[in-house]
């Protein structure tokens, strides 16, 4: 059977894409508290430069897309790239057998050590989250690795197709109670807030409606609100719920295909650069074009948003081939390589920290008189702007530590 592991393709196992360490540090360098300048910056002087880069740094409520809104799917993405070079070495040496192993072993450790993320046993049940960003990663490696595995090319390809297809499917035809509460007795799809508490539900409801993407009212918040137990992010709904997950793995997939693609050999690397970027802005172009029809929603990972950010993770990911692998001008990422090297145990790291993290830990050294003596004497919130640039700077001394005693987790 062919396979997607066509090892005349492959260039030598000890390759390595110092742009894809580089690109998934860059993605982390914003998820550990870099956003934080901007929101200082934007507090420091209030004028239309930082106001938009304060407004990207946050998420779109619901419809819509922000840069933020890029970071969880870029990091995905990475994810499916790194996939085919970890596991295609894995199978030369030691068999398909090794690499289902490894990939199980590794997604169900990632799962367990989400679930300690997200409070662990802090809580009693049901006030504790079964679903979250560090789960739906596991979920997408490990469903992502198997499909890798087992499936060819075309079956790949095959499968992403109908995922995105039949989650729009889903979403548009198949009818579920409209659970807002209508004093009138009509229910008319009008009202775009979400819904945070169940009592501001009438699951009860046995008014019919479909192809809604209305903010707590659509067909993947009604599984989350009727299947999904413990607690969820969103109050009714996790925007890691259940259904939601189903496109999520797509974006894993685009990011095999990209690595397949980068493993190409007797293809040119400027031609690489070119396809690459090409092929992502016509997926964004494709996705947006969608989006007339079913909206981009990062909170239920829309097919047209799959398309988007993956269309724009290829674009990012081509510009940083280029700079760092093609033209070899690396000096300028190493913090970045840094922290991409390591990216789970810096993510559980601020997590321990508790709170903001490394910027909680800055504030214990530039809170209180230092941030009193900035604001004062230099401008009202400068106190704040060296605490987020203070925090930034930690996280990236850690990272560096970490990368220079070779100590990396893996799970």
């Amino acid at each position: 059977m062919e396979t997607a592991r066509a090892t005349e393709t492959i260039p030598a196992p000890t390759q390595r894409l110092t742009s894809l360490d580089a690109l998934r540090g860059f993605d982390m360098f914003w998820i550990l508290g870099a956003d934080s300048l901007a929101y200082a910056l934007h507090e420091m002087s209030d004028n239309p430069a930082t106001k938009f880069f304060a407004e990207q740094l946050d998420h779109a409520e619901w419809a819509g897309f922000r840069f933020y809104d890029l970071i969880f799917p870029l990091f995905v993405f990475i994810m499916g790239v790194s996939t085919v070079f970890s596991l295609e070495k894995i199978i030369a040496q030691e068999g398909r057998g090794a690499a289902v192993k490894r990939v199980l072993k590794r997604g169900v450790l990632l799962f367990i050590v989400a679930l300690i993320y997200s409070g662990g046993f802090t809580n009693p049940w049901p006030d504790m989250r079964l679903m979250g960003v560090l789960n739906r990663i596991a979920l997408c490696y490990t469903f992502g690795g198997l499909l890798f595995i087992f499936c060819n090319v075309r079956m790949l390809a095959a499968a992403a197709a109908a995922l995105l297809l039949g989650y729009w499917a889903l979403l548009a035809q198949v009818p579920f109670p409209d659970v807002r509460p209508s004093p009138g007795g009509d229910a008319v799809i009008t009202k775009e807030a979400g819904f945070k508490k169940i009592s501001d539900l009438n699951l009860a409801s046995t008014t019919m409606i479909h192809g809604s993407y209305i903010q707590g009212v659509n067909l993947a918040n009604y599984l989350d609100q009727k299947y999904l137990p413990g607690r969820k992010y969103d109050g009714t709904y996790d925007p890691e719920g259940i259904l939601s997950t189903l496109p999520a793995l797509v974006t894993g997939l685009l990011g095999i295909f990209t690595g397949l693609f980068l493993r190409l050999k007797n293809f040119p690397e400027m031609k690489k650069v070119v396809w690459l970027f090409s092929a992502g802005a016509a997926s964004a172009a494709l996705g947006w074009l969608w989006n007339l029809e079913m909206p981009v929603i990062k909170k239920i990972w829309t097919s047209s948003y799959v398309l988007v950010a993956g269309g724009y993770s290829a674009m990012l990911l081509a510009v940083f081939y280029f700079i760092v692998d093609v033209k070899k001008w690396q000096t300028w990422c190493q913090p970045f390589v840094w922290i991409g090297m390591n990216p789970i145990t810096l993510y559980l790291t601020s997590n321990f920290l508790g709170g903001l993290g490394f910027e909680k830990l800055a504030r214990r050294l530039t809170g209180g008189p230092v941030k009193n003596f900035f604001d004062t004497h230099i401008a009202a919130g400068c106190g704040e702007l060296v605490s987020s640039l203070v925090g930034v700077l930690l996280f990236i001394w850690f990272a560096r530590f970490l990368y220079q005693r070779k100590i990396f987790l893996r799970l």
